[in-house]
């Protein structure tokens, strides 16, 4: 969904043609360091500007982001390549009354430094912000799609009613236990033998909803959210390249099951499949991975290389608008990675669709309460705590650069999903792998001290036996102490009691995968009817019916009659699970089944079908 938003064309005025970022000029003849050194209010004061600034590879395409509080409005922007030259553009303000982005009319150019000056009306006291950075020179990069895992056609699930539901099995073998939290299971399931798609299922893994997505399309992050004060279905669905990255789109569905609005990254960005997070302010925190070139010979690459870059976006769910963006290169040292660059054959220069460094890899995003977005980087084996405006790095926990003294048992690697709960508490899955660290995988509740910089161990999630997820997994709190762990790279997950007990866990068929894994409670009335099959069976009927979606069904009433509209009810059967059936001794000429809801209400009715 795109909703415009209020706009106005804008002359973007200066003095310069060209620029250093250093030493230039901008729009009214002052560089940063002199706005600096005359004391004037900047980019680190109340309203936040993207690109940071010193983003050294900002998109071609990127629009400048000044967010602030309610009712910030920019009055006066100068933008300045030192190649391109003066931009103009227009003013678009985010449907949360809480800035504006500036939209210039053509492209930056490659490798050029950009400065930005602006006059923000902030609470009706104008301020003055300015951003400079660098435009990035992107990579060209190969787009092969993850390749397939095998799995077993035992482990998918068939409807005589709806025969393009085939996703994977889900098989509990921990009933939930006393204590076990309310909800349903929802996964988005991809790889093994059945097909991709979201999936919610009850705690005994029968099969409340699907949607099937088309081949080479698959999804994850898929939960329940709140969006214009009513409860949502948020997931990130496209394509998973061979990379370790994903090129897609977050989407928001009703419980109707109708989409509602659509999240593209901005600023000429794919929408990557790690994170996905909708606000009640209507915003949309998500990630984007933009492989650039950079020379790496510094750290052991080559000169003429490329690294893939983690960038992280606040959207206007509404205007599509970018509101806060920050880039991983220029914050996090490339020296901190645990991964190391590819280097070409023979010493010569890569070529331009060999992989990029994936240096970094961003996999969670968390939006704190002060101004303040806690991230994880799987690469780094490192949280990062960093700060919205300015976007530098306050602490970082983890890896070889910590800032907290990590008392026993608080070291993690190439971990997911870290999430602050409160009282200086962090949760995280620490996968332990790839390549192995650790014997399995662990959920952590972390309590971290920043005014001591210490970090202890409150507790360790582990399974009963050996779970080493090498990738993916999440961490979900349920309340009351208890958490929901998904295994990500592989089928498992598990509730575990505080104590860490288990009280409820199952698996998705072999070889399947979920990123994350939820808990949580969700009503939903589709607009379709429910699906109806017929099979003859030794002189009379067999008929199959299903309504996928519906969570309200109680019962189902049978309908049969000579003609398609003289139906009588011949029956009523309780609802069996996804698909239920009913028997007819003698073949009736036509039929049709009504689902009915509490005190025998009719939800809805299927089609006629010959019997």
């Amino acid at each position: 969904m795109r909703l415009a938003g209020p706009r106005r064309a804008l002359a973007a005025v200066g003095t310069c043609a060209a620029i250093s970022v250093l030493a230039g000029c901008g729009a009214d003849g002052v560089t940063p360091t002199a706005l600096l050194d005359a004391g004037e209010d900047t980019s680190s004061g109340p309203v936040a500007v993207s690109p940071q600034p010193g983003t050294p590879d900002a998109s071609p395409t990127t629009q400048i982001s000044f967010l602030g509080g309610a009712g910030t409005r920019v009055l006066r922007v100068s933008v300045t390549g030192s190649r391109s030259g003066i931009h103009e553009g227009r003013l678009e303000a985010y449907s949360t009354g809480t800035g504006e982005s500036f939209l210039p009319y053509r492209r930056f150019e490659a490798g050029e430094q950009v400065l930005v000056h602006a006059l923000v009306d902030d609470h009706g006291r104008r301020v003055r912000v300015y951003t400079y950075f660098t435009v990035a020179d992107q990579a060209t990069y190969a787009r092969t799609e993850f390749p397939e895992e095998p799995g077993d056609a035992a482990d998918i699930q068939h409807y005589l009613s709806a025969p393009a539901i085939t996703p994977s099995t889900v098989t509990i073998t921990v009933p939930p236990q006393h204590g076990a939290a309310p909800g349903d299971l929802l996964l988005a399931p991809y790889q093994g033998l059945g097909a991709a798609g979201p999936m919610i299922t009850t705690q005994s893994g029968r099969l409340l909803w699907f949607h099937r997505l088309p081949r080479g399309i698959v999804a994850t992050n898929l939960h329940v959210a709140r969006y214009e004060g009513k409860p949502v279905l948020v997931w990130w669905q496209g394509s998973v390249l061979e990379l370790g990255f994903g090129e897609g789109e977050d989407v928001i569905y009703d419980d109707h099951y109708r989409r509602i609005a659509t999240i593209h990254a901005g600023n000429g960005y794919h929408a990557d499949l790690h994170s996905l997070l909708v606000t009640k302010q209507g915003t949309a925190w998500i990630d984007a991975f933009d492989p650039v070139r950079e020379d790496l010979a510094s750290v052991g690459g080559e000169a003429e290389g490329a690294v893939s870059d983690s960038v992280v976006q606040e959207i206007d769910i509404r205007t599509g608008l970018v509101m806060w963006e920050w880039h991983a290169l220029g914050h996090i040292p490339l020296t901190e990675s645990h991964t190391t660059p590819p280097t070409s054959v023979g010493g010569g220069a890569l070529s331009t669709n060999e992989e990029p460094w994936d240096y970094v890899h961003i996999n969670s995003i968390d939006p704190l309460p002060d101004g303040q977005v806690l991230l994880s980087a799987r690469n780094t084996w490192a949280l990062y705590d960093v700060q919205m405006r300015g976007g530098g790095v306050r602490w970082r926990l983890g890896g070889d650069h910590s800032d907290f003294r990590q008392l026993k048992g608080t070291k993690f690697y190439w971990q997911h999903d870290a999430t602050l709960q409160g009282g200086g508490r962090i949760s995280l899955f620490d996968n332990g792998s790839d390549p192995p660290m650790q014997a399995s995988s662990l959920a952590l509740l972390l309590r971290v001290n920043t005014a001591a910089h210490t970090v202890r161990l409150l507790h360790a999630y582990r399974p009963h036996e050996n779970l080493l997820a090498s990738s993916q997994g999440s961490m979900q709190a349920l309340g009351g102490g208890d958490w929901m762990v998904g295994y990500g790279g592989l089928p498992n997950f598990i509730e575990y009691g505080s104590h860490g007990h288990i009280l409820f866990a199952g698996t998705l068929g072999k070889g399947v995968q979920s990123f994350r894994t939820y808990l949580q409670e969700w009503s939903g009335q589709p607009q379709s009817r429910p699906a109806l099959a017929v099979r003859g069976a030794a002189g009379g009927a067999q008929l199959y019916f299903s309504w996928n979606g519906a969570t309200d069904v109680q019962r189902w009433r049978i309908l049969a009659g000579a003609t398609r509209h003289a139906l009588k009810q011949v029956g009523e059967v309780g609802d069996e699970g996804f698909q239920t059936s009913f028997t007819f001794a003698r073949r009736p000429r036509f039929v049709a089944v009504q689902a009915l809801g509490g005190h025998g209400s009719v939800l809805a009715a299927s089609r006629v079908a010959r019997g």
